[in-house]
């Protein structure tokens, strides 16, 4: 049981470290393209409930090359949320 806490505790300590707006992305010749727009969808939660405790976190990269950065977040956000949706449905209608 220690050692399951303790990896839960390590990967949202190393998840947070790539929270959206926290400073990697400095410059214009910096932003963030399709696969960290994946990787901002995927951690939305984390950086969702991060963001209550620090002001300069957010969910979204603002400092992004446009649409797919977009369509990278989308996915990954379509893709986790709608993908729980789905799996509860079908064990419900068992």
């Amino acid at each position: 049981m220690k050692m399951k806490l303790f990896l839960a505790l390590i990967t949202s300590v190393l998840l947070m470290a790539c929270v959206p707006a926290s400073n990697n992305f400095i410059g214009p010749e910096n932003t963030a393209g399709f696969f960290m727009g994946v990787w901002h969808g995927w951690i939305a939660p984390i950086s969702l409930i991060l963001g209550f405790f620090n002001d300069t976190s957010r969910i979204y990269e603002t400092n992004n090359v446009g649409w797919l950065y977009d369509l990278g977040f989308y996915m990954a956000i379509i893709s986790g949320f709608g993908g729980f949706s789905l799996s509860r449905r079908k064990r419900d209608q068992i």
